[in-house]
């Protein structure tokens, strides 16, 4: 069997793994929690302790890790997986899926390319959508270097888009965030307005879903919030923040305003400075609730 590595073993990497052993590939991960990678060998896969020890063992690497910073150490940094292998060694493929800056990415996979390829792959879905098989990748990258590791995204994300250079992935996976994003908070304040309105949420989510205003996010997030149910992450509030301050922050550079974002990511500020930065990010619906102009109670009483 040929053996990938995955860096990075939350909710993604998790997933990644689930797909990778489906699909008959040996599996090594690794992650800095010593729970995550006791955890990862229940779901079939062998764990190292080092980037170092993967470097040794997998010349084709997945990444799952939380931001453009963590990449970047990971793939170059003074114990990352590029420095750990050996020159002479085989070249060496990362196919990454976190959410980065597109401009430092591209910047990175220019710095290692006489090493090593670097593919973007962000997913639109959730954890569990990409564990099922419907998360949609969003690849880039050049096309030799797509092709020679087809058969691993296609256990991975079986739905791809092709995007052309490295960066246009992080591109499009912010533009995505962004409608996905927005299209959350446009539920979770419909079933705040409604239930302040006297009608019951999980009713009324079945009345929105015949509605015109469908979409699939009331499908994948509309019965965690409308039963308050946040605790159990399939995607979590932290990682949807660090996702809008870099859209934010990208679009600042370009010097257009994103108002919709902007309020949006108040909110998920708003949710983390109330304890539930580890919550699903369904639970923007909960600061939502909390714009009442009275006190609120906890996340059962909204």
């Amino acid at each position: 069997m040929e053996r990938i590595g995955v860096v990075g073993l939350g909710l993604m990497g998790t997933a990644l793994v689930r797909r990778l052993r489906a699909a008959g590939f040996e599996v090594k991960g690794y992650d800095v929690d010593a729970q995550k990678r006791e955890r990862v060998v229940q779901e079939g896969a062998g764990a190292v302790a080092s980037l170092a020890e993967l470097a040794a063992q997998c010349t084709t690497i997945m990444l799952a890790v939380f931001n453009t910073e963590q990449v970047e150490a990971v793939v170059e940094g003074e114990n990352g997986l590029l420095i750990s292998r050996a020159q002479t060694g085989p070249r060496q493929t990362f196919i990454c899926t976190s959410t980065c800056d597109p401009g430092r990415i591209a910047a990175l996979s220019a710095r290692i390319e006489p090493r090593a390829d670097y593919i973007e792959m962000p997913v639109s879905g959730t954890s569990g959508q990409v564990a099922a098989g419907d998360g949609v990748g969003l690849v880039a990258g050049k096309q030799p270097a797509i092709d020679a590791v087809q058969s691993v995204l296609d256990a991975v994300c079986p739905k791809r888009q092709y995007l052309g250079a490295v960066g246009n992935g992080g591109k499009a996976k912010l533009a995505v965030n962004l409608v996905l994003g927005l299209n959350r908070g446009a539920i979770a304040e419909g079933l705040v307005f409604a239930e302040e309105m006297g009608l019951e949420p999980v009713a009324f989510l079945e009345v929105l879903r015949n509605s015109a205003a469908y979409s699939q996010v009331m499908d994948i997030k509309g019965p965690l919030m409308a039963r308050r149910e946040f605790q159990t992450p399939v995607s979590r509030v932290d990682q949807s923040y660090k996702d809008f301050a870099l859209m934010l922050e990208y679009a600042r550079a370009l010097g257009q305003q994103l108002p919709f974002a902007e309020v949006y990511a108040e909110l998920l500020r708003d949710c983390v400075e109330h304890g539930e930065a580890q919550w699903d990010n369904a639970a923007i619906l909960a600061a939502i609730a909390r714009r009442r102009g009275r006190p609120a109670g906890d996340v059962a009483d909204y």
